[in-house]
């Protein structure tokens, strides 16, 4: 029983082939084909205003030097939000539960965002690792300590987007699980648990969305440090 919480979070096979690759790219298909028109229709239209909104969002912070990553850090954004909230449907895969995808989305832009700073300003890029007015003491334990915590910066993406999605995907099998094994012996427990079920969806939907955006956002506060 507690092995198969788990198997959600195994990747789909079909014929021996892992279905991982379809699901990251199936939310393309939600997308507005190109066309000679800008706005066709009234679905494009939420689109185009959603994806002006969120690179709004995501360029507050940088500067005019960083708005070249705009194209880069919005299609992260929208694949992740479209994966998190497709994740959510019954019977589907979310590949952003597994750390190793996570990882591989957060080591490679992180290191881009840190070699960029190495090359256009090295020395403010090293001077992170030793706050200003520190005593003479205290310079080889601070240099550690930043070190450190600027080399987790990765590790501490992909963790948190996949702990927050795993969990909020466990609470609901569990509870969806407990829904149904009280139905035949206590109804209104029963009743209750899936009007606690839909609430908890609620709030996974919005997890979801969140998730997404704070991945970006933390992204793009690197690459501001950097430039």
């Amino acid at each position: 029983m507690n092995l198969s919480f788990f198997d959600q979070f195994s990747s789909p096979y079909l014929l021996g082939i892992p279905l991982i690759a379809l699901s990251l790219l199936f939310p393309a298909l939600l997308l507005p084909s190109p066309d000679s028109r800008w706005i066709n229709n009234r679905l494009s239209t939420i689109q185009s205003w959603l994806l002006q909104l969120i690179t709004k969002q995501l360029m507050i912070p940088l500067n005019k030097n960083g708005h070249k990553w705009a194209l880069m850090l919005t299609s992260l954004m929208m694949m992740l939000l479209m994966i998190n909230l497709l994740g959510l449907l019954p019977y589907t895969f979310t590949p952003t539960t597994q750390l190793s995808m996570n990882m591989a989305l957060a080591f490679p832009l992180w290191l881009a965002t840190l070699l960029t700073g190495l090359r256009n300003q090295p020395s403010t890029s090293l001077a992170h690792l030793l706050p200003e007015g520190t005593p003479t003491p205290l310079i080889p334990a601070l240099i550690m300590i930043e070190t450190t915590s600027l080399l987790i910066r990765p590790l501490a993406l992909g963790v948190r987007l996949t702990a927050n999605l795993t969990a909020g995907h466990l609470l609901i099998q569990l509870i969806s699980t407990a829904s149904v094994a009280l139905a035949p012996t206590l109804p209104a427990v029963s009743i209750l648990t899936v009007a606690i079920l839909l609430l908890l969806t609620i709030l996974e939907v919005a997890v979801a969305m969140i998730q997404a955006y704070v991945f970006v956002l933390l992204l793009s506060l690197y690459l501001q440090e950097n430039i």
